[in-house]
């Protein structure tokens, strides 16, 4: 059998009236697909959500951040350095990064946002314990700098974990610090035509004397509902690459993503909303051949049919098979779904009762012979 080389994921889910992902006046994101005027999520967004579910999960987060150098130096300080010297530990192990260091702006932070592990920060403390004397000497000394293992520093700041071997990394500034991401994630958006609600609201004062009128705050917000698609893919291959041949966690990180993926919601504007929906369909496609988005299902915005939940999952399922007779099976490795439709959807492979039972199936079908 020819070795699987992505696996895609397919979600339709219904969101009811909510904000998770605003523009900069507030409004839902928006895109105009088909003629039509869609709410749209961004991957950024969503992706930013997976991310930490899956840190969670791994109790193995990272940090992106331009406070390296803080960072460092509030861990130094809990170990009883002076604020002077550990401010100084931190500027200068970022400084002597590699052959031509990090560059500071002037406010201490790193100029560019750096990617690591929250355990390198550690690590970057500890190698500075190493060099404290040295560190110390330079304090009130100014453009005095230690000497410290550059390519050690750079060895941490270049260090990766779990969710940054899929997600990948951009860092120039360090050569042989970049990631390419295993994970592709697309901009969810509705299956139909939606035209944004606007909620007016306002604030009870509850200390106005009593013969006060009136509320203490008005304004207005910007909410929708829709059924969103979401599409994301992994590069099996690349992420093997990334872990160094490690199957057995290649197969872990792509069952937690997938499963964060189906499970995980922005968080904007939740405590108005409380719009904690799971999807409503997920459709698994293990392949050899090339990722296959299905967005074009949608090119026409799906009409109301005693609601646009189950005429979107009719509408997938039918495009699912008529590309599948246009480019034909031979790259499919595995295929399956799992719903709540009653009625059986044609085209998605093999049904499954659970959302945990189809992540697991296609997980393994990833990568034969390992267990996650």
């Amino acid at each position: 059998m020819t070795t699987p080389r992505y696996l895609d994921v397919h979600i339709l889910q219904t969101v009811p009236f909510a904000n998770l992902n605003r523009d900069d006046l507030g409004s839902p994101k928006s895109v105009v697909y088909g003629g039509a005027t869609r709410t749209r999520v961004s991957s950024q967004c969503w992706k930013r959500a997976v991310r930490l579910d899956v840190e969670t999960v791994l109790s193995d987060p990272a940090v992106r951040t331009r406070r390296v150098p803080a960072e460092v130096a509030a861990r130094l300080i809990k170990r009883d350095w002076s604020e002077e010297a550990a401010q100084a530990a931190g500027a200068q192990l970022v400084l002597s990064a590699g052959k031509s260091g990090l560059k500071l702006e002037d406010k201490g932070g790193t100029s560019v946002l750096l990617y690591l592990p929250r355990t390198a920060l550690d690590a970057l403390a500890d190698l500075a314990e190493e060099h404290r004397e040295a560190i110390e000497a330079t304090v009130g000394k100014k453009g005095a700098k230690a000497s410290l293992p550059n390519q050690e520093i750079a060895r941490l700041l270049s260090d990766r974990n779990g969710v940054i071997n899929l997600f990948g990394r951009m860092l120039a500034e360090l050569p042989g610090a970049g990631v390419d991401g295993a994970v592709q994630v697309a901009h969810a958006f509705t299956t139909h035509e939606v035209a944004p609600e606007i909620d007016f609201f306002t604030a009870v004062d509850d200390c106005l004397p009593a013969d006060a009128v009136g509320s203490g705050h008005m304004n207005s917000a910007e909410f929708s509902a829709g059924v969103f698609y979401r599409y994301a893919s992994i590069n099996l291959a690349d992420l093997l690459d990334n872990l160094g041949g490690d199957a057995s966690m290649a197969h872990e990180l792509t069952a937690e993503f997938v499963r964060a993926f189906v499970a995980s919601l922005p968080t904007g504007k939740q405590t108005s909303s409380a719009a904690n929906t799971l999807p409503d369909l997920v459709h698994i496609a293990v392949r050899t051949d090339r990722p296959l988005s299905y967005a074009g299902a949608f090119e026409a915005p799906v009409r109301p049919e005693n609601g646009l939940a189950e005429p979107s999952r009719q509408r997938l399922a039918d495009y699912a098979v008529r590309l599948g007779k246009l480019w034909g099976a031979s790259g499919l490795v595995r295929s399956g779904y799992a719903s709540v439709e009653e009625k059986r959807l044609d085209g998605l492979g093999e049904e499954r009762v659970s959302f945990g039972e189809l992540i697991s199936d296609s997980a393994a079908s990833a990568y034969p012979g390992t267990s996650a």
